[in-house]
């Protein structure tokens, strides 16, 4: 051989190795890229807990302050959530401002999602068989867990809010809306206001019929206030936190065949699923960070002094790994020696601190799904499980009557891993462009911007904006107003 040939076939070499290996190496390159462009775009805001000032052992202490109570208005980040949660942010209840509103809205979700332990349960079961009859009829399937889960909460929210069953062409208006809201959250798509714009349309319809039998909050002054708080609070949070929180268990599940096991042998045992859910919500919490803007200066003593005005970011899965044994690995059975009440473990948030409406009514109805999946198949999986889950958890699910043979699981094991890896590789340029696409529309809108310069904290418009101009823009309309100050980081998009 030449020593042309030999250098030409060595460049060869390195060029295949590097492209064999990006799976490997780039998605985790392409993530620190997408947090670096995020900060560049954004500039700094925000104080990030737990931190050396404020350890794990007084995160909650500040979390549970009463001047941590301001959601929206004065922090930049907010407008990124707004942008993702449109339709009407305004009057979502997670970016409420403290207040009358806040608490009337609260009311009403409470009452909404209430009903006895046995009738909720039944509920969740009842809908997760239609929906497994109807997607998996047969021994076997390859599915994404979250999307399996996603038609189900569809239908029980469904039936909460307006008391009957779901209609499948409105199932299929809630997923649109769910999926579109979750994936753009995400960075893995670009949002389709259309798609969320038919749901608002139809709760309109069933707005103007008289046909939700719930008394909405007063404070909601116009339908369409009314239809958005019910589509963000329920069709949107309620769906996709619900979807993501099985799509985790599921995972896990399929991952710890021994754990997967026991609960299918014991389904009864509310104990063994309690602990194997506290587990999994510690390890990969639904949020990640949750803001809070201070309304008054906090003073927590020497060194953690926050000013009126400073943006909070409390962070989930910081917290949820400080205080434990080894806590990378997964063990429910730490949940026997430990307390939930007394470990660092916040998986609805903090009581004294906008807590999760759904709080009492998720581990009940999440058993219940899981139970049903259980008793009808077996579950197998050998891809990544990360917090952010967005390739939505590939899955095997196969028939528990009718199992498959080894080796076609192990087949089926392998190809899912190999797939994975370089999904990961196409889905990581993917969120780059399209997560730096949406920051940079949303610092563009300024949303939160624009609607508190028009209204006060309660929605109310200012007497000196006017009847006319006290509106926040439309999805995709320009902001009206010039930015005063710089939009922050964002530390949500962190893996």
């Amino acid at each position: 051989m030449t020593p042309n040939a030999a250098r030409g076939l060595s460049r060869g070499a390195a060029v295949a190795a590097v492209a064999l290996s990006s799976p490997y190496w780039l998605p985790k390159a392409l993530v620190a890229l997408r947090v670096k462009v995020f900060a560049k775009v954004n500039g700094p805001e925000g104080v990030i807990v737990p931190n050396e000032r404020v350890g794990p052992e007084r995160f909650a202490e500040l979390y549970a302050h009463p001047a941590a109570s301001g959601r929206s208005k004065g922090a930049g980040l907010s407008d990124l959530f707004w942008y993702w949660l449109s339709p009407g942010p305004e009057v979502h209840q997670e970016h409420l401002e403290p207040g009358p509103r806040y608490d009337a809205v609260a009311r009403t979700t409470s009452s909404i999602l209430a009903g006895t332990s046995a009738e909720l349960s039944a509920a969740a079961g009842r809908c997760a068989a239609r929906v497994l009859d109807e997607r998996i009829p047969g021994r076997a399937a390859l599915v994404r867990l979250r999307d399996l889960m996603m038609p189900i909460w569809a239908e029980f929210f469904h039936e909460l809010v307006f008391r009957e069953p779901c209609p499948p062409d409105v199932r299929r208006l809630i997923v649109d809306n769910a999926e579109d809201v979750v994936n753009s959250l995400k960075n893995t798509r670009l949002r389709h206001m259309d798609r969320r714009a038919r749901l608002t349309r139809y709760l309109l319809r069933r707005l103007a019929a008289n046909e939700v039998p719930h008394d909405l909050p007063a404070e909601l002054a116009t339908p369409r206030d009314r239809a958005h708080y019910l589509q963000g609070t329920f069709f949107n949070t309620a769906v996709v936190q619900m979807s993501e929180a099985m799509a985790h268990l599921l995972l896990v599940l399929a991952q710890h065949q021994d754990v997967q096991r026991r609960l299918a042998e014991h389904p009864d045992d509310d104990h063994d699923l309690g602990n194997v859910m506290n587990e999994t919500l510690r390890m990969y919490p639904l949020f990640g960070i949750a803001h809070r803007i201070t309304g008054a200066d906090i003073d927590l003593g020497p060194g953690a002094a926050y000013p009126a005005g400073t943006v909070l970011c409390f962070d989930y899965a910081a917290y949820h790994s400080t205080g434990y044994q080894d806590p990378e690995v997964f063990d429910p059975g730490r949940w026997d020696r430990l307390s939930a009440k007394d470990a660092h473990h916040i998986p609805f948030g903090v009581a004294a601190n906008r807590p999760c409406p759904a709080w009492r009514l998720s581990p009940l109805v999440m058993r219940a799904v899981t139970r049903e999946v259980l008793s009808r198949f077996t579950l197998h999986s050998s891809v990544s499980h990360t917090r952010s889950i967005p390739h939505r958890a590939p899955c095997l699910l196969v028939a528990r009557d009718r199992p498959l043979p080894r080796y076609r699981i192990g087949a089926v094991l392998a190809a899912l891993r190999v797939r994975d890896r370089w999904e990961d590789l196409g889905r990581s340029v993917l969120q780059a462009v399209f997560g730096t696409w949406m920051v940079v529309d949303a610092r563009r809108l300024r949303l939160t911007e624009t609607w508190f310069a028009a209204h006060d904290t309660q929605g109310r418009p200012l007497p000196s904006a006017g009847s006319t101009d006290a509106v926040p823009p439309t999805a995709g309309s320009p902001a009206t107003t010039q930015p005063t100050a710089a939009p922050p980081t964002c530390p949500y998009h962190r893996d």
